[in-house]
């Protein structure tokens, strides 16, 4: 049984493939983390400063968390004024 050249060089490039992808732990780390670093700063960038009124509104929730903080405050109150009765009244 002969071996023909297509094997061989198929055999040889198999062997290539592993000594280039030969990797160590190491350098899949720091590849890793370069890589983080490079992403990050490209998903980080800010769009330029358009100089109109950009702030945001501020109104919109907090005006019902206050309505609601309120709301709880009085119920509370009431709470506390009616177990205070009960306990004069015995």
């Amino acid at each position: 049984m002969t071996i023909d050249d297509s094997q061989i060089t198929n055999t040889q490039t198999k062997q290539n493939m592993k000594k280039i992808f030969n990797i160590t732990q190491t350098e899949k780390i720091i590849t890793l983390l370069v890589f983080m670093l490079v992403l990050t700063n490209i998903l980080n960038a800010q769009p330029p400063d358009l100089g109109g009124d950009v702030d945001a509104p501020i109104d919109g929730g907090l005006s019902l968390l206050i309505a609601a903080g309120a709301g709880y405050g009085v119920k509370k109150v009431r709470e506390m004024r009616k177990k205070n009765s009960e306990v004069d009244s015995n």
